[in-house]
């Protein structure tokens, strides 16, 4: 081992040598340790036995040195220190106190020895391909920080998801950098974790606010939304059975539980890089701010969009607001819902008007404004709405139309059928949960207090207990399971509306010698996804409903419907005009003097068919053959047919209640 015995005997340099003290020689020699070791790692890999193990060194403690002391001797005080160094506990890591004051070399210099498990990483893949560690090492840093700035900036709503939106300074990432960079180690590694974890849950919410957008056109309330979600994942099981539904669920959890760990450790890392190289860091993250102040005094843009932005912090903070109206909310409705003009009438001065009448109060679902507006659909629908009024009038029925303003659009029926039937806005979750726990009148307990009228609910969309029917007044209910129906589901459908209605006539309009009806019936078959749609079939045909089987393979498909919003809104239309259709030909066949029809949407459909639209109108209709029920609200000055003007008045839905029960009073009509 000649190599090694000449290394251990060569001298260490002296001060002429290196042109230095011999006290400057120390310090150098301490400062470059670190970079030595990092140095003689090949050179002691290479000296290896023939059968690949390391050779023994001799009894002489000294042959243990590296060859590459041969290249960079050192002095005996180096040495020691570097001894010691090796010796250290918790190898591989810089003390606390020492993370921020010690020069980036020595803050890497542990993780750089050849028996560091950071060097020999992967199973000792990094010190094989030390060239492709370090790209992957940088390529993993890179993604990190991209994941912190996309969490950053990405907007709520998917049609603002455009690269403009990343090309902008975020303020909320720059003061994030500022309070990492003046923390000492300890609550620097905390902070790092909890913003991971919170920039994790805004992905995650800012993600959820897009699906909400898409479908009622506002945001994911934290408050009232929760139970929603319950509603998706049926919606899911109804529309793609019970194993896309089970898929489903567990494919949301993986990604909730995915973008926090991924989003916690990449906020880690990038705080790990930021004070590995402090100065960088600190000069960067000034002139960033400076950027930021100078962009929002001169309204400097990109794309349109102004460059600088808070758009997280502001998302944080309407959330904060929003939740406290929704905990104020509970208290202002409790008062609303404590006014009722008609709670101390008697039952004998209640709807005079109507006595002796059947009154049909017909929900079409997602029947908006849209279809009768958009230009796409204004002529198959004008066609529509005129045969429909051509064909009623034919039998001798007139009709009134206006428009409605929905408390919701896109979904939510069930809260637009409650506004309309309480007379109360019932906007959100915890106002209907409030409205179905209180004693509340109703326009269906209105009718029921009376004592005239027989009140039943035609519900097909409904498959499982619906407690809040009692709460409605209504003395019989008729669910899918009990409408006789035998045909198969169009998507979320359960029974097309032609059947439903043909049900109601067998079940209870066309019985004998019973006592007038006021029914509540809603109509599913224009419910999303629109595809596929039934088709008009002769009523005589209809039977137990198994004509259907052939009519549904006829349909469209509605995964390829969904990848064109064209498509979707053709199939929207269609499906609108067979709703219209089956109530028109129903009130044409079996509608007579004593017949008052109702009938509205509940919601505008989804941002997919209205195309961004805000409005939340619906039409709403009244049909009759007595010219003495019309007569009641020539005053409202609706327009005459089934297709309200542009101009027609417009309400909102709470107020139709009150109007309706006083146009129908001992006082209407005068």
């Amino acid at each position: 081992m000649p190599l090694f015995t000449r290394s251990r005997q060569l001298p260490g340099p002296t001060a002429e040598s290196t042109g230095s003290t011999p006290g400057a020689q120390g310090d150098a020699a301490k400062a470059d340790a670190p970079e030595r070791e990092h140095d003689a790692a090949p050179a002691a890999d290479a000296s290896t036995a023939p059968d690949g193990r390391p050779e023994k060194a001799g009894a002489s403690g000294g042959e243990a040195t590296s060859a590459g002391e041969d290249d960079a001797p050192a002095s005996d005080e180096a040495t020691q220190e570097a001894k010691a160094a090796s010796a250290a506990p918790d190898e591989g890591r810089p003390p606390a106190d020492a993370e921020d004051g010690t020069p980036d070399a020595a803050h890497e210099a542990p993780d750089d020895t050849p028996d560091s498990p950071a060097r020999a990483g992967w199973f000792g893949w990094r010190r094989r391909y030390p060239r492709a560690a370090r790209g992957v090492t940088v390529g993993t840093t890179v993604l990190a920080g991209a994941l912190v700035l996309f969490a950053l900036l990405m907007p709520n709503r998917l049609e603002r998801l455009h690269i403009e939106a990343f090309l902008r300074l975020p303020a909320e990432g720059i003061l994030l950098a500022t309070l990492l960079l003046a923390l000492p180690p300890r609550p620097r590694r905390i902070t790092a974790v909890v913003a991971g974890v919170l920039l994790g849950l805004l992905t995650v919410l800012k993600f959820v606010d897009m699906g909400f957008y898409q479908v009622l056109a506002r945001p994911f309330d934290l408050v009232l939304d929760w139970i929603l979600l319950d509603d998706a994942a049926e919606f899911v099981r109804e529309s793609f059975g019970r194993s896309g539904q089970v898929l489903a669920v567990i494919g949301v959890i993986v990604l909730f539980l995915a973008v926090l760990v991924l989003m916690t450790l990449a906020m880690v890392r990038v705080t790990h890089l930021m004070v590995r190289h402090r100065h960088t860091a600190t000069r960067t993250t000034i002139v960033l701010g400076l950027a930021w102040i100078t962009c929002v005094t001169l309204g400097v843009q990109a794309g349109g969009a102004q460059l600088a932005t808070r758009g997280t912090a502001q998302m944080v903070e309407n959330r904060v607001k929003a939740v406290r109206a929704g905990i104020a909310d509970a208290r202002i409705f409790e008062k609303q819902a404590a006014v009722d003009a008609f709670a101390d009438t008697p039952p004998d001065q209640l709807l005079t008007g109507l006595r002796g009448k059947d009154v049909l109060f017909t929900f079409i679902e997602s029947y908006g404004r849209v279809a009768i507006d958009d230009p796409a659909m204004a002529g198959p629908m004008d066609a529509a709405l005129k045969e429909g009024t051509d064909r009623l009038k034919a039998a001798g029925f007139a009709s009134r139309s206006a428009w409605l303003k929905s408390p919701v659009t896109g979904a939510g029926s069930w809260l637009a059928h409650s506004t309309f039937l309480s007379g109360l806005w019932i906007k959100n979750q915890q106002r209907y949960r409030s409205l179905t726990t209180s004693d509340r009148m109703t326009l269906t307990k209105y009718f029921r207090k009376t004592g005239d009228w027989r009140t039943v609910g035609v519900v097909p969309g409904v498959r499982r207990a619906w407690p809040e029917g009692k709460f409605f007044g209504l003395d019989h209910i008729y669910d899918s399971e009990h409408l006789g129906y035998h045909g198969p589901y169009f998507s979320w459908t359960p029974v097309p509306d032609q059947f439903s209605l043909e049900a109601f006539e067998r079940l209870e309009h066309g019985r004998k010698n019973r006592e007038p009806i006021m029914a509540e019936i809603i109509l599913a078959s224009s419910h999303n996804p629109w595809s596929p749609v039934a088709r008009m079939i002769d009523w005589e045909d209809l039977g137990d409903g198994s004509v259907f089987h052939e009519i549904k393979k006829e349909g469209t498909d509605p995964k390829e419907i969904w990848k064109d919003p064209e498509k979707v809104r053709t199939e929207y239309r269609r499906a609108i005009e067979y709703s219209l259709r089956s109530l028109t030909e129903w009130m044409e066949r079996y509608g007579d003097e004593d017949t008052v029809l109702v009938f509205l949407g509940d919601h505008q459909p989804v941002p997919t068919v209205t195309a961004g639209s805000r409005s939340k109108d619906v039409p709403v209709t009244i049909v009759a053959r007595d010219k003495k029920v019309l007569d009641r609200v020539a005053d409202w000055n609706w327009t005459e047919g089934l297709k309200p003007a542009p101009h027609a008045p417009r309400w909102g839905m709470d107020k139709f209640r009150d109007r309706f029960m006083t146009a129908y009073g001992p006082q209407g009509g005068r």
